[in-house]
């Protein structure tokens, strides 16, 4: 896992893609993708795995966004979170979070 570098941005840039995450609204309030998945267990136990400095970025992320809601206002255009620049921290933990439940799920199948 220490070794694994986030993605940057989709796998496939387009102006489609671009349009459809601009239009989603969450990148006007700091926002990475990885912060608005819905939390079902998979994803709750990605985020407990997260290392620290990276759990905090993303309290931070979630509070400011929930402040800014709050207020009615959104940040300003320059620090939008860009298309091209939306990390995906939290890939890395749910695929490994997947594949243990998956192998956890077959072994009961199995055993």
């Amino acid at each position: 896992m220490s070794n694994y570098i986030a993605r940057k941005g989709p796998l496939v840039f387009s102006n489609l893609g671009k349009w459809a995450y601009n239009l989603s609204g969450f990148n006007q309030y700091g926002l990475h993708r990885d912060d608005c998945l819905y939390e079902n267990e998979d994803v709750a136990e990605a985020i407990r795995r997260l290392p620290r400095k990276l759990y905090d970025e993303r309290n931070y992320r979630i509070i400011r966004a929930l402040h800014l809601s709050m207020t009615k206002t959104i940040l300003p255009k320059e620090q939008w979170t860009k298309y091209e620049e939306d990390v995906k921290y939290l890939e890395p933990y749910l695929k490994e979070v997947q594949k243990e439940r998956e192998e956890r799920e077959d072994w009961n199948k199995n055993h």
